[in-house]
């Protein structure tokens, strides 16, 4: 089980926000500070140069979400982390972005990094918690199964030109 994190903006309506969802259950801890975050999480961040593999699972201690506005965050704070990584192509679940390519909402990304780093249970886990979850990962089944299959960054690149 790898302890979850996101950095929260509040920008957004924290009835519908899944990260308090799961702040609620207990299966993530809120951040509001970038600073406040451990320097050695993995940080989800699609601007990342290097996608997410298997291989990054061994100096993987926490996953952090950046769980904001993309519009008002402070970019600088997030190009200066050291172990950052993009998700690879993946489609939404969500109501808002149904099917649409790399617009995932915070547990969609966090659900996704679980499966990729080997930890598909804990991923269902913190999916079970919106109505519209699961659909994530039948819609995503092949891709994911691929990725989580792959030694490095550089095969997850190669296997995500297949679902393009």
């Amino acid at each position: 089980m790898i302890p979850l994190l996101a950095y929260r903006d509040n920008s957004c309506d924290p009835r519908k926000c899944t990260m308090k969802k799961l702040e609620r259950a207990g299966m993530v801890r809120l951040f509001p500070r970038l600073s406040a975050i451990p320097r050695n999480s993995l940080i989800l961040d699609p601007t990342a140069e290097q996608a997410l593999s298997f291989a990054d699972r061994e100096k993987t201690r926490t996953i952090t979400a950046l769980d904001c506005s993309w519009e008002v965050l402070n970019t600088d704070k997030v190009r200066s982390w050291k172990f950052k990584r993009a998700l690879p192509y993946l489609l939404a679940a969500n109501p808002v972005n149904f099917g649409r390519p790399f617009r995932l909402t915070s547990i969609e990304a966090m659900a996704a990094a679980l499966v990729i780093l080997g930890e598909p249970g804990q991923a269902e886990e913190i999916l079970s918690k919106v109505s519209w979850g699961i659909r994530f990962l039948q819609l995503n089944e092949e891709p994911l199964k691929a990725y989580a299959s792959a030694p490095d960054s550089a095969a997850v690149i190669a296997i995500q030109a297949e679902f393009f």
